[in-house]
């Protein structure tokens, strides 16, 4: 019976470390193709806010969103892969893996924080350089990286994994701003 239950745990434990696995080096950039079609739909409605949602309006996470992106595939581009160190961060697993970012808890750095004027113009170009810029990460070398303030230093996978989970964040708090 005992063993059993040690057999038991321990395939759990094989089969989370497998997902964990799994989730945390997703490479495909064309995950984030749809999100992209999702921020150009949300355009139309760039001037909707709800405070009791977000002290921002919609332009501002669709700037906030399209500057993370490019601003991110710009570190990968010029980083260096041999320098890259795979660490165990707790608190990257758990969000790479689960997909969520809590909402208000994390403040944005400057250099992708949208402008206090957000064009419309702006928002569709960064938008077509997000564009630019996914083909671009299926060109990269593994081992480009990016060191999240948070998470650690993430490979190209992993980044890759952060900027979906990012980027369904925001667009999770657009959809709250609309259902109002």
């Amino acid at each position: 019976m005992k063993r059993r239950i040690i057999l038991g745990i321990l395939a759990v434990i094989i089969f989370l470390f497998i997902f964990i696995n799994v989730r945390m080096n997703q490479s495909d950039p064309n995950v984030l193709l749809p999100q992209l079609v999702e921020i150009e739909q949300y355009v139309a409605f760039r001037n909707s806010r709800n405070p009791a949602i977000s002290k921002a309006d919609v332009a501002w996470h669709l700037d906030h969103v399209l500057k993370t992106i490019n601003r991110i595939t710009e570190v990968l581009e010029n980083s260096d892969p041999k320098v890259y160190e795979g660490s165990f961060n707790f608190t990257k697993m758990a969000s790479l893996t689960a997909g969520f970012i809590p909402r208000g808890k994390v403040q944005s750095p400057p250099s992708v924080r949208p402008p206090a004027i957000i064009v419309t113009d702006d928002i569709l170009k960064q938008l077509t350089e997000s564009r630019k810029n996914i083909e671009k990460l299926k060109t990269l070398e593994a081992t480009t990286n990016f060191n999240h303030p948070m998470f650690g230093m993430l490979n190209k996978a992993q980044t890759i994994r952060f900027l979906e989970v990012h980027t369904n964040h925001h667009l999770k708090i657009i959809s709250d701003i609309l259902r109002q």
